[in-house]
């Protein structure tokens, strides 16, 4: 039994002749005839009755009709994926990424790609999960990795996994307890992404659960990056908020302590593509290494 006879018969039963299955085929009428000969003296059956001028299927026809489907189906499928991984082997991929990606394995998924895909470039671009989404949005980017929450207008959004928000001072008689809002919003603060404001997602929250009690959030310092933020922290100028994650990389400063916050909070990691756009071949396969490496890490908190 071979997918060439398989495809004959099919066509042969879709039509319900030879003649107009070799034309949909674009073949003489005998080829077509002669390998579903075969097939039947194959497989020790009849597959067709004839009835006037048309041919119908026998049960047997009916049940291998099924098989064959799913089988070239099958086939069809692999043969896709293939080509797929074929056009990742050469080119560039590039992703949107948050600010502080580094601290999330991002480098670990980067190294699982390239394992798979030596021979393409990787590119990953952003500031802010502010600014990812609405390059995604506007198709400048084909997907982005953010934080949560974002405006998910036009957006397909994939969450992966959640890392709990601390609170971060030198001045360690302020972390012997968690910390509320209110004291929070009583002392001087240092902030990260003075671009994006309110509009990064780990500020937004901060914003909207200050608001819900009344209380107005501003820092006293506000820098780009999160570096700068935490060296402004360690010399004890102002406190900050992080993730759990920067608070476990190795260059976090050794003179910042962490405190949770009394009413616990999250940020959330997730993949962001355009709402019914097709990714590339090769961001596809990226975001599939960066789902399975983000997903599969334990979530703190």
């Amino acid at each position: 039994m071979t997918l060439q006879q398989l495809r004959y018969f099919l066509a042969t039963a879709d039509r319900g002749s030879f003649s107009a299955a070799a034309e949909e085929l674009r073949l003489a009428q005998p080829s077509v005839s002669e390998q579903v000969r075969l097939l039947e003296a194959e497989l020790g059956v009849a597959l067709f009755v004839r009835a006037g001028r048309t041919l119908t299927l026998t049960e047997a026809g009916r049940t291998l009709r099924r098989h064959a489907g799913r089988v070239l189906a099958a086939v069809e499928e692999a043969r896709t994926a293939v080509a797929e991984v074929r056009q990742v082997l050469t080119g560039t991929v590039t992703i949107g990424v948050f600010g502080t990606a580094s601290y999330y394995l991002v480098g670990e998924v980067i190294e699982g790609f390239r394992r798979r895909h030596p021979g393409v470039r990787v590119r990953l671009v952003g500031e802010n999960s502010a600014q990812v989404v609405e390059d995604v949005r506007a198709g400048r980017l084909e997907a982005g990795l953010v934080v949560l929450p974002v405006d998910d207008e036009g957006l397909d959004v994939r969450p992966l996994r959640s890392d709990e928000v601390l609170y971060a001072s030198a001045r360690l008689r302020r972390l012997r307890e968690p910390a509320t809002l209110e004291h929070v919003a009583s002392v001087p603060l240092v902030l990260a992404f003075a671009t994006h404001g309110v509009r990064d997602p780990t500020r937004r929250q901060l914003a909207e659960r200050a608001q819900r009690a009344g209380l107005a959030i501003e820092p006293a310092i506000e820098v780009e990056d999160l570096e700068t933020a935490l060296d402004i922290a360690a010399r004890g100028l102002a406190d900050t908020v992080i993730s759990a994650a920067v608070a476990r990389a190795p260059s976090f400063p050794r003179g910042l302590g962490t405190a949770p916050f009394a009413d616990p909070f999250f940020e959330t990691l997730a993949i962001v593509t355009r709402r019914q756009a097709a990714v590339s071949p090769a961001v596809a396969a990226l975001l599939r290494v960066a789902e399975r490496r983000l997903a599969s890490a334990a979530p703190s908190g």
